[in-house]
């Protein structure tokens, strides 16, 4: 279900209306940072019933984190709207491909016929296993925000202050403040060495904000440090999530085998 993105009046579904590219070539060209909003609970409903008029027994719905969004909110309400239906709605406490590979083991485990409370356990395991770093380029959009006081993200510009996110606590949370951009991908590449230690990696994400040459790059990088032989996906952040971020961000996603 997407986020909807709004400038004024205007009404743009993630995914469909807007990508990244598009967003901030509109941000930057009218100075200001549009709002989110989460799909309404009516929205929700239709798509149950789309999977049950599908042949669906039972749905499992992923949400991005309650943490960052009111998209679990409504999608509860949906649901207690059908209570004849089967219907379970999962907050994942996750965002972007965090949330993605839950969603994708629970795809596989379905196909693989396992039972719902079975798929509802393996997920919950997936996310522990999961691991998320990324690097901004810029505290630019953040000052936009109002996150951070203009300036602040200013002089940390200047002396080239580069954050390194993470998820934590279902929040996309700053976790360190290293100097350079070439330091802060370095220091996000060991950290990611450092969450694999001795076990390797089942799937792995790089992500970027309107950033793919970027992308390849930090890709290329975390490949000779972090050995990965199965198929390296690149996603981009999208508008719901990548407003709060800024472009230019970069940064990956995996999980860690048991």
């Amino acid at each position: 279900m997407p986020i909807t993105v709004h400038f004024g009046s205007e009404i743009l579904k993630t995914g469909i209306d807007i990508d990244d590219a598009g967003l901030f070539a509109r941000v930057d060209r009218e100075g200001a940072l549009p709002t989110t909003a989460a799909p309404a609970p009516g929205d929700f409903a239709k798509a149950f019933e789309k999977a049950f008029e599908g042949g669906a027994e039972t749905v499992l719905c992923f949400c991005v984190s309650s943490k960052v969004s009111a998209t679990y909110g409504a999608a509860v309400a949906a649901r207690q709207t059908m209570p004849e239906r089967d219907i379970q709605v999962v907050d994942t406490l996750n965002l972007t491909m965090g949330q993605g590979f839950m969603v994708l083991a629970a795809a596989e485990a379905a196909q693989a016929g396992k039972p719902a409370g079975e798929i509802l356990n393996l997920v919950e395991e997936v996310r522990a296993r999961t691991h998320m770093y990324a690097v901004l380029p810029t505290l630019k959009y953040l000052a936009m925000s109002g996150r951070v006081g203009s300036l602040a993200a200013g002089f940390a510009d200047v002396i080239s202050i580069k954050p390194i996110l993470t998820i934590q606590d279902g929040k996309l949370d700053l976790l360190e403040r290293v100097r350079t951009l070439k330091k802060a991908w370095r220091r996000a590449i060991q950290l990611s060495e450092e969450a694999v230690g001795s076990s390797k990696v089942e799937r792995m994400a790089i992500l970027h904000v309107n950033a793919e040459a970027e992308a390849k790059e930090f890709s290329n990088q975390l490949g000779q440090v972090v050995p990965y032989s199965g198929e390296v996906l690149f996603a981009e952040l999208t508008p719901g999530l990548s407003v709060h971020s800024g472009a230019g961000m970069v940064g990956v996603c995996f999980v860690v085998r048991e």
